[in-house]
């Protein structure tokens, strides 16, 4: 199933006299990308996190973040006295005296929450159970970003639909057709060459072949008919397709191109600029797949 690479959600757990809540979001992003912040004292559950996202996701840039609650008078706080001692030192030197303590106070990192000492064993037990819930938000990321990946793929089917009936129209059109193109060549070349005979009939008709040759269009036409058929093909794996589906929409730019380089006829050029419009909207939509 299609999956889009941008997503949020949440989740909370409690143990004892604790509770937190996880915070997990994910946007568009070439490769994988993981930031996370969590409480000081808490850094050995990062690599945990970053192991468990990169297990589960291929693309996306992705920050988690991990907020501790605790009841109303139970939070006790701790001076960070190196740092005090560094702005102290630094209100002398200006010579701010004496220093007002409520302003150094509200520093951050003066001030911070103090940690309670837990045993190796209770220490184990929290980090356990702090992972347990953040494997429920990976759960809930997970679901959403194929619940917008659905909806994604919906788009991408009904970009592609409108590019098959473009191509339909231009295999269908007369300018496209080799009799066509030799006939008003033909009478483009008769027109100027009937005060003068300057080529050989022969020779006339060589050149005439090779540049009906270089203004039919039916290779572009199968070939964008082919990248069509797989790209459906892709929207309906389940693995991560969005590199591909981004490399195939540069093919069928590529064909798209080509196809307005060889129309000499109105009609053919509308068409080829209007599948160009189509694609380019299909690879805005196909950047946000993972």
């Amino acid at each position: 199933m299609t999956a889009s690479m941008t997503g949020f959600a949440r989740a909370r757990g409690d143990q004892d006299d604790e509770s937190w809540v996880w915070e997990l979001k994910s946007v568009n992003a070439r490769g994988l990308d993981i930031r996370v912040r969590l409480p000081s004292g808490h850094e050995d559950v990062e690599t945990a996190v970053r192991e468990a996202i990169s297990k589960r996701f291929k693309r996306g840039s992705f920050f988690a973040s991990l907020n501790l609650q605790r009841p109303e008078g139970e939070v006790q706080f701790q001076v960070n006295r190196d740092l005090l001692g560094q702005l102290l030192s630094v209100c002398r030197e200006l010579g701010d005296q004496p220093p007002r303590v409520e302003a150094l106070l509200n520093v951050r990192g003066v001030l911070t929450p103090a940690e309670k000492t837990l045993d190796e064993d209770a220490e184990a037990s929290r980090r356990r159970a702090y992972l347990s819930s953040f494997e429920n938000v990976l759960e809930e990321l997970d679901s959403a970003r194929r619940e917008e990946g659905g909806r994604l793929a919906a788009v991408l089917k009904a970009r592609m639909s409108e590019i098959e009936a473009l191509v339909s129209e231009a295999e269908n059109d007369a300018a496209a057709r080799p009799e066509a193109v030799r006939e008003r060549l033909s009478s483009q070349l008769a027109e100027l060459l009937k005060n003068t005979q300057v080529l050989s009939e022969d020779r006339l008709a060589q050149e005439l072949a090779l540049v009906a040759v270089k203004n039919d269009i039916r290779e572009e036409i199968d070939r964008l008919g082919a990248h069509i058929a797989q790209g459906r093909d892709l929207l309906a794996e389940q693995a991560p397709v969005g590199r591909r589906l981004d490399f195939l929409c540069q093919e069928l730019n590529r064909e798209a191109n080509t196809l307005c380089a060889k129309s000499n006829d109105v009609s053919l050029t509308r068409i080829g600029m209007a599948l160009k419009a189509i694609i380019d909207q299909l690879r805005e939509q196909v950047q946000n797949v993972e």
